[in-house]
């Protein structure tokens, strides 16, 4: 006999604050991912520009996790507790990996960086590197961490995205309408 799929749209709809770090994220993740994939292919004056936006981008994003973690520590809504035992340890698993790797690819990004002796961007701001310089070994192995960690990031949002959409047109378990910020709700 299936087990039954509850429809919990209505019953536990993320709050706000947790939907707009949400789709935050995932733009600016988006957003950094296609710079650091392109910027080696325009010029000198627009690749300067991609690096610094590259920059800025990534300050925001190291504040959208920051307050993303807070929050779901404290206030945030989580995952359902209507949800199947295993798919709920699934959808935390992928959740917990994708915070893993964000942090990381932070601190990889900001060593990389001023690991080379350059500074952090935000917004034409400067902030210096608070530490010498790293071998180029060392710079090199970063830089690759930092490379196919984005990549692994990408790949895992893309099958959490699937997933989502799975649930809401397969399933048909309207998941998706917990996270969207137009969607309408009896009870939040």
């Amino acid at each position: 006999m299936p087990y039954p799929v509850p429809d919990i749209t209505d019953t536990l709809r993320y709050d706000r604050p947790t939907i707009i770090l949400h789709w935050t994220t995932a733009f600016l993740v988006l957003f950094q991912f296609a710079l650091g994939e392109t910027w080696g292919w325009p010029s000198k004056p627009v690749h300067h520009l991609m690096v610094v936006a590259h920059l800025t981008a990534g300050i925001l994003l190291t504040a959208t996790m920051a307050f993303r973690i807070v929050w779901r520590v404290t206030k945030g809504r989580h995952l359902s507790d209507l949800l199947r035992p295993g798919d709920r340890m699934f959808a935390l698993g992928v959740e917990y990996t994708l915070y893993v790797l964000l942090v990381a690819e932070i601190v990889l990004g900001y060593l990389w960086r001023w690991g080379a002796g350059q500074t952090m961007s935000f917004f034409g701001l400067l902030f210096s590197s608070p530490f010498g310089h790293f071998p180029t070994a060392v710079l090199g192995w970063i830089q690759g961490l930092h490379h196919w960690n984005a990549w692994l990031i990408v790949g895992l949002a893309t099958g959490h995205g699937a997933a989502a959409l799975f649930h809401q047109f397969v399933l048909k378990d309207k998941v998706l309408g917990r996270m969207l910020p137009w969607a309408s709700s009896s009870r939040s």
